[in-house]
Parts: structure tokens; C-alpha cells; sequence
């Protein structure tokens, strides 16, 4: 098994950024993966304590298919954050700094329009990561359990519906079901199998439209009898991984 490709999603809910190599530590995310976040103005979130809340509390793809249509870019160097609507206008700041956390609370605000709920706020948290899971996680989807699928629904399905950390090739579709509890390596990282990804109604978005035009979570319960595709897995000893490393189980 290898890696095929690796994603990070700075913003959570918005674009991808795919990655040649990256490192992960014990414990960690992949870097700058869900590192900032935009707070519904009625989520109840304590910055000062910050602690896991359903992810509807957030601008996310699941209530807001339109953000699908944004395309951002976190500068890892300069620490800039640009995000880009389809009719050309955009906002470029430092989530890192106060100022700029603001430019980008307005400018996504206006974007959401009816769909901002009070006073949203763009957050980011050292250290803290906003996944839809209750501590950081990698996630992985085998390509071939995607390509089963596709072929069983008779319908091509755009990977990045899933938006997995990690898409790997070489293991037989579904193995990484039997996964659970489990040991692997992930190039020189080693991970732990918590659970399998159960999918929600994000995955109806089409990322390249933004539209919800299609249902994977009632077609996967309609063909394989669950809504599962892919897996988490917890870090349990940090290392790197890169495009075209090894993936084996334990």
C-alpha cells in the first residue's frame, strides 16, 4: 500500500491544500489541518476553554454548501490567509493576529449572508485543532473502497466529497474496516485505528459546483448497509510522510 495523496484543510469547511510531505506529531493533526474556524454568532464556544462542539456550530459544508465555491490558501511562511469568492473578490490577512482575524470574520460574514447567525468570529487557537472528531485525528480513505463504490452506484464520486488527510492505494477495497484497533504505519509515522469515518450530508456538496447534487451517505447505506467510507486513526509516534510512502498495518 502507498500514499497517494495528502491534503490539509487550513479553514475548516473551506478548500484543500495538497501536500507533497508533511510531518505529524504524537497526539497532532496533520500542521495547520483544521486550524481555523468560523463561529457561528450562537455557537457555544469558550475561546479561553476551548472544547469540541458539533461542527453545525461552524461555517462548515454540511449547513453552508455554498462555501464550496471559496477558494483559500494559508501561506505557512508569511501567515496569510486568502480567500477567494467566484466573482473575484477576496480578503488576504493574518489569522495569527487580531486585526486580522476581524478582516476575515467581516468578509466571511457578508459572504454567508442569511446563513451568518448573529455575530459569527474567525478563530484560531494555538495548538487547537476544530475537527469534527473529539481529539486530533489523520484521516484515511483507500481509493479502492472509494472505486467500489463508484462502480457499484454506477456515478462517479469526486474524492474531495470526503476530505480525507490521507487517500492511499494497494489494499483491497474495504480492508480498512477491519482496521479498527489496529496498528499502522503511515510513512515513518506510526497511528492507531479508532474508528471508521461514518459520512454526513457535507458529502452531497459537489466541490467542484457547489451544489448538493447527489446523497453518498443513502447511497452507501442503500448498497453496503452503513454510511462508513475511510477511517481515523489517532498519532501515536510522530514522523513524516510523503507522496509515495508505505502504508502498512501492524
Amino acid at each position: 500500500m502507498r500514499i497517494d495523496h495528502i491534503y490539509r484543510y487550513p479553514v475548516k469547511g473551506l478548500s484543500p491544500e495538497a501536500l507533497e510531505l508533511t510531518s505529524v506529531a504524537a497526539g497532532g493533526a496533520i500542521p495547520w489541518d483544521r486550524a481555523f474556524a468560523l463561529a457561528q454568532g450562537d455557537a457555544p464556544f469558550d475561546a479561553t476553554a476551548p472544547a469540541w462542539i458539533h461542527k453545525t456550530n461552524f461555517m462548515c459544508l454540511m449547513a453552508n454548501a455554498r462555501i464550496a465555491a471559496l477558494r483559500s490558501h494559508f501561506d505557512t511562511h508569511d501567515k496569510m490567509l486568502t480567500i477567494v469568492a467566484p466573482d473575484g473578490t477576496s480578503v488576504a490577512a493574518s489569522p495569527l493576529h487580531a486585526a486580522g482575524r476581524a478582516a476575515l470574520t467581516d468578509w466571511l460574514t457578508t459572504f454567508l449572508g442569511d446563513e451568518a447567525r448573529g455575530q459569527p468570529q474567525f478563530y484560531h487557537i494555538p495548538g487547537y485543532v476544530f475537527g469534527d472528531q473529539r481529539s486530533p485525528v489523520v484521516s484515511l480513505l483507500n481509493l479502492a473502497s472509494l472505486a467500489d463504490f463508484e462502480a457499484k452506484q454506477g456515478a462517479a464520486r469526486d474524492k474531495m466529497r470526503f476530505r480525507a488527510n490521507v487517500y492511499f492505494s494497494g489494499a483491497p477495497a474495504w480492508a480498512e474496516n477491519d482496521w479498527v484497533g489496529r496498528e499502522i504505519m503511515v510513512g515513518g509515522a506510526r497511528l492507531r485505528v479508532t474508528k471508521r469515518t461514518v459520512r454526513c450530508p457535507a458529502t452531497q456538496v459537489n466541490p467542484a459546483t457547489a451544489e448538493r447534487d447527489a446523497n453518498p451517505v443513502l447511497e452507501l447505506k442503500a448498497l453496503f448497509g452503513h454510511s462508513d467510507l475511510g477511517v481515523h486513526a489517532e498519532v501515536i509516534e510522530g514522523g513524516s510522510m510523503a507522496l509515495g510512502d508505505a502504508v502498512v498495518v501492524l
